[in-house]
């Protein structure tokens, strides 16, 4: 579908892969663990992938949880709040803000999540890129979409929706007109998406980008989600990458994967109390 008409970015990729300002966040001393999500991808017809989340939030003793990106699968605008399902959603994260801090990244799918829906559901917007400084580490948090440099046409796209002029435009249409906008846009994503199925074949993260954000982050380990292939990878010189899990509890393999750090480092933890009962998911991991 196209867009015309809703602004452009000039040269969009000669800006791809590029950071002005590298934002901080310092923990707490007494913060004793975080842990980090992403790619939820939350939709009225992924119910158990809620439930998972919330279990999850409800069962985690972490003192932070970082949302990475894609909450939602779609945001068209905060009055997108206003409806039962996502109303249900700030409710349940605002419910678990006396007990722990909760912070958001803009993803892809919902980079309009504005100040009103983040109040609504007690979140702390973070920047993307931000620089976690924690446990005597500093760790570099990114959604992962900027860096993806080999997909020339999403950067495109990317720096159109994220200027100033198209937001303001996009925001000014009425709600039905928005998300039937944001419904090609799906359907154009899963197009593309459906001739290479496989996760492997998607573009993945510049390596040389991330090095280069990383040495301007002073961070040895780049965190990131996006791309949907969860794992752990060397790039040498002491730098690293861990790479988030999507979630998802309506469709088998069912999978819900954190990332949490702590004074010992980073580890990789299936939420189990979130997974139980789940179709699809061996016994032993329930």
């Amino acid at each position: 579908m196209a867009l015309g008409g809703l602004g452009s970015a000039a040269d969009p990729l000669a800006l791809a892969g590029t950071v002005t300002q590298m934002a901080e966040f310092i923990a707490p001393a007494q913060w004793q663990a975080i842990e980090l999500v992403s790619d939820l991808h939350l939709c009225e017809s992924t119910p158990r992938t809620f439930e998972a989340f919330a279990a999850y939030l409800a069962g985690t003793d972490a003192d932070a949880v970082f949302i990475l990106g894609d909450l939602f699968e779609v945001w068209v605008g905060d009055d997108q709040c206003t409806r039962p399902f996502e109303r249900a959603i700030a409710d349940t994260l605002k419910a678990h803000t006396q007990r722990r801090w909760l912070g958001f990244m803009h993803g892809n799918r919902d980079f309009l999540a504005g100040r009103a829906f983040a109040q609504a559901a007690g979140l702390h917007l973070l920047a993307d890129p931000t620089c976690l400084s924690a446990f005597g580490a500093r760790w570099l948090l990114t959604h992962g979409d900027a860096l993806c440099l080999k997909d020339t046409a999403y950067q495109r796209f990317r720096a159109q929706v994220r200027s100033a002029r198209w937001q303001e435009d996009f925001l000014s249409r009425p709600f039905d007109e928005r998300w039937s906008i944001a419904s090609g846009i799906r359907s154009q994503s899963r197009a593309r998406k459906s001739a290479a199925p496989d996760p492997q074949l998607w573009a993945d993260v510049d390596r040389d980008a991330g090095v280069s954000w990383l040495a301007q982050a002073r961070a040895s380990t780049l965190i990131h989600g996006h791309t949907h292939r969860p794992g752990d990878e060397v790039w040498g010189e002491g730098r690293s990458r861990s790479v988030l899990s999507d979630w998802d509890l309506d469709h088998a393999p069912c999978r819900a994967e954190v990332l949490r750090l702590d004074v010992h480092g980073l580890s990789r933890r299936a939420p189990s109390f979130a997974l139980a009962g789940s179709t699809g998911l061996p016994a032993e991991e329930a």
